[in-house]
This record gives C-alpha cells, structure tokens and sequence, in this order.
C-alpha cells in the first residue's frame, strides 16, 4: 500500500523560509501529477502548487514568484521551497500524488495527512 508522508512544517518568522518535502514508500509503478494544497483554519482546502511528469508547473497567484515547486523523478519526492513567507501562508500544507501501482493500473490520487506552516508576524 502507497503512503505519502509530509516533512518540513513548522514555524516560522514572516519574510523568513521553509521547504516542504513529501515521499512516498511502497511500489509505484508511475507518477504524474504531483500537487501542494494548503488549508487554513476556516477555509477550503486550496491549490498552492502542481508539477506534471512533463514538469509543467501551476501556481495559485498568491504564491507565485515565491513558492517553488520541484520533483525527483527517481526518488518519487515533490517539494515545496516556500520564501517570503506571510502570515497569511499559515496553514497545513498537504501533497497530493496521482499514482499508478499493480493494484490500480488506471490511477488514483493519494494524499498525505499534512504538515503545518506556522508563519508569525
């Protein structure tokens, strides 16, 4: 059975930096489209970041110029380089993996159970 787990949470000052990094174990057979979503108290669950196997590359406008997001293709990773962090980023960040295994030829998206963000002011 495919888990993906989340690392790199935690709190951080406003204008400061943090780096999310999500694995998965167990045997994929592929991966394509891998994604960050972030939900904060109160809110729905959000986009902040998507890759394609092609490394196409979506941003939410409230991220964009600076969150990155990267993939190992080989170690089956994702991660999320997070800069000029607000308050407004907190939340807890979650990784969404599209996957195909020998149980489930035609796909099926995974999540992982989350890691916080914690930006002061």
């Amino acid at each position: 059975q495919v888990q993906l787990v989340e690392s790199g949470g935690g709190l951080v000052q406003a204008g400061g930096s943090l780096r999310l990094s999500c694995a998965a174990s167990g045997s994929i057979l592929s991966l394509d489209t891998v994604a960050w979503y972030r939900q904060a108290a109160g809110k729905q669950r959000e986009l902040v970041a998507e890759i394609t196997s092609g490394r196409s590359t979506v941003y939410a406008d409230s991220v964009k110029g600076r969150f990155t997001i990267s993939r190992d293709y080989f170690k089956k990773t994702v991660a999320l380089q997070m800069n000029s962090l607000t308050p407004e980023d907190t939340a807890v960040y979650y990784c969404k993996y599209f996957v195909r295994t020998l149980a489930t030829p035609a796909g099926m998206e995974l999540w992982g159970k989350g890691t916080l963000v914690t930006v002061s002011s």
